[in-house]
């Protein structure tokens, strides 16, 4: 174990002494997740042709973040840094490899669990394989449903899925090639809202932490590359008459589809009286593809912003985050916060009354979702990319850098006059370069698993 995570799991186990007592009931919490959602692809953020009815009247009800940002522009590190609050420069899986979390990483999960909750994941996990030390269970997670593997996840129709440690066949699903259904009955994202409707139900009467990571508008690669369609839906209504072509009806629908389900799950919340007690985050692990047929333009997907998946420009990384705490998050507000996914573990832990473990490199945003000026801040945010070779992404107040490679120059943007990062200004502001490269020198430590490597470009 270094030394860094020897103290957070040390500091993990100390109680908040300023909730000592409380008799109260700390907030339950719902973090929905979805899969390769861009900036631009809610009504609430600017879209036009989607409809997303649910989310806007979400962002209506609660605070909308206007620059937060994911733990990575791909999945695996982001939903890493998301549950360990580590940027990718600190945290264990720092790209898309199966590399699964190790026994002394400390999840937000296993945090709120020690603190009284319940804690479950439905959807898509990510960090661990079965057999591995990374399980959802071996990382405080009381219930899990869904997918282990993020290659299986692309199947909307899987012929089996996972419920804790044991495999859930579904034989109604035929597959003709690997990820490649030929008989579709059961498709995946309703089972997982059907299961998040359960968990409500079961778990009404205690605090729970509720982690629905759902797949939805993540493209099926595989039958992409096959067939030419990989935007895997039951039915491309509302969208059937658009003279759109079919992977972009197949793609609007998903994301109406999420939209209605997220619906489903805050109309319970409510009829179980759970509405004012219950902290609600929505949000995306990056920015949108271009796999499967999609196309991240067509409906301006990034929302004005440079950049989709695979990119360390905003469009790959800045994400929508809608947050409702009735009664306390500021009703139709929105927030220029600065914040990324490593901050909603320290967030977590103050909703809970629980102390924040040492060594992190998240911040709560639970301040600004108040509608309070923040308690602490943090000069910057880092990324890092290791597909096809290392990239690196650093915000420092306004300013954006990025590294496309190893020993490339910087890239310098404005983003209060340039949030399209159309203009590299490295060359004005030679301060600001030198700031940020002193920063890089130690954003980082070493990862046997995710070494530094010069490669070309990975596929988009």
């Amino acid at each position: 174990m270094t030394r860094r995570l020897a103290l957070i799991a040390l500091a993990a186990l100390v109680p908040n002494p300023l909730c000592a007592g409380e008799a109260k009931r700390p907030p339950n919490i719902l973090f929905i997740l979805a899969d390769d959602l861009g900036y631009g692809d809610l009504g609430c953020y600017g879209q036009k042709a989607i409809k997303t009815p649910r989310l806007d009247q979400l962002a209506k009800q609660g605070m909308r973040f206007r620059q937060f940002y994911a733990g990575s522009t791909v999945c695996a590190p982001s939903r890493c840094a998301l549950m360990t609050g580590l940027h990718t420069g600190h945290c264990r899986v720092r790209g898309n490899a199966l590399v699964p979390l190790a026994p002394e990483d400390v999840t937000v999960a296993t945090l709120l669990k020690r603190a009284g909750y319940v804690t479950g994941l439905i959807g898509k996990w990510g960090l661990g394989e079965p057999g591995t030390s990374g399980v959802p269970g071996l990382h405080g997670f009381d219930y899990f449903f869904g997918y282990l593997n993020q290659h299986h996840a692309h199947n909307y129709w899987p012929d089996y899925l996972w419920r804790n440690d044991t495999k859930v066949p579904l034989p109604d699903n035929v597959q003709a090639k690997p990820n490649i259904a030929a008989k579709k009955a059961v498709y995946s994202h309703d089972l997982f809202t059907e299961e998040a409707l359960k968990f409500l139900d079961q778990n009404k009467g205690r605090p729970f932490f509720l982690y629905l990571a759902y797949t939805l508008p993540h493209a099926n690669n595989e039958r992409g590359k096959a067939e030419g369609n990989g935007m895997e839906i039951p039915s491309d209504e509302p969208y059937a008459k658009m003279p759109w072509p079919p992977a972009q009806k197949n793609h609007a629908a998903m994301i109406t589809r999420l939209d209605r389900d997220v619906g489903r799950i805050l109309d319970r919340l409510r009829e179980l009286g759970l509405d004012d007690n219950t902290v609600v985050i929505f949000t995306s692990d990056n920015g949108p593809h271009r796999e499967g047929g999609a196309d991240p333009a067509f409906f301006n997907s990034s929302g004005g912003l440079r950049g989709f998946k695979r990119s360390l420009h905003e469009g790959g990384i800045r994400v929508p985050m809608v947050v409702r705490w009735t009664g306390k998050v500021p009703p139709d507000s929105t927030s220029d916060h600065v914040g990324a996914f490593w901050d909603f573990l320290p967030t977590a832990c103050d909703l809970a009354g629980v102390k924040s473990p040492a060594g992190l490199d998240g911040v709560s945003f639970l301040p600004p979702m108040l509608g309070k000026d923040n308690r602490k801040q943090r000069e910057f945010l880092y990324w890092e990319f290791h597909e096809g070779g290392f990239a690196q992404g650093v915000r420092m107040g306004d300013w954006k850098a990025v590294r496309k490679k190893v020993g490339a120059p910087l890239e310098v943007y404005d983003l209060r006059t340039d949030r399209a990062e159309e203009h590299d200004i490295a060359g004005r502001v030679p301060e600001v370069v030198a700031r940020i490269e002193e920063y890089l020198r130690t954003a980082r430590t070493e990862s046997q698993h995710f070494p530094i490597k010069a490669g070309k470009k990975g596929k988009k």
